[in-house]
């Protein structure tokens, strides 16, 4: 199923959503399909109509291309049809200051998803019902996955450790390593 089919049959049951078919590397395995943040909900309910049956909630990712891109954040939906055995994905376009609605109470498996999107790049699910850090700490401050996310200092690996015991130390270490392994075996 293209793209153009799956909006040509979703399309009746959204009135007033403008549907746009991405082009994308795997379009002919994953239609992509863009709408409004507003139309969000509307669309997913009529993808489980009868005829596409998009009922499983498969996961959600974002994207942040560039601090200074408009909208900024492209919040990415896969759904499978088992039945159809296909599957679609759903991108809403949004700005740091706007909220998507959650769609945990559609597909309950998407709510711990939200919360990771939230904790790594600040998107803001409405009507998320536990909206919290999930991976970082509370009191982390700033958004990891964020482009705009400060840099941490690289430092290369430390591949020589210098031997922090005594000659003496080392020496005892060695005679008794030399008695555990000339001891005679006792048999048990």
């Amino acid at each position: 199923m293209t793209a153009e089919e799956i909006i040509a049959a979703i399309a009746p049951a959204v009135p007033g959503a403008r549907f746009e078919a991405l082009a994308s590397s795997d379009s002919a395995v994953t239609p992509s399909l863009l709408v409004s943040s507003a139309h969000l909900v509307a669309t997913c309910q009529a993808l489980q109509g009868p005829g596409l049956e998009f009922m499983a909630f498969s996961d959600v990712t974002a994207v942040d291309f560039h601090p200074n891109r408009d909208p900024r954040f492209d919040v990415v939906y896969h759904f499978v049809s088992p039945h159809r055995r296909t599957r679609v994905r759903v991108k809403v376009r949004v700005n740091l200051d706007e909220p998507v609605p959650t769609l945990s109470e559609l597909y309950p498996g998407a709510g711990w998803p939200e919360r990771e999107l939230y904790d790594l790049f600040g998107i803001v699910f409405d009507g998320h019902a536990d909206l919290r850090r999930l991976m970082m700490p509370d009191d982390w401050e700033g958004y990891p996955l964020r482009k705009d996310y400060p840099v941490q200092l690289r430092k290369d690996a430390q591949t020589y450790m210098p031997l922090q015991i005594t000659q003496e130390e080392f020496q005892a270490s060695m005679e008794r390593d030399r008695y555990q392994r000339t001891a005679p075996k006792s048999k048990a």
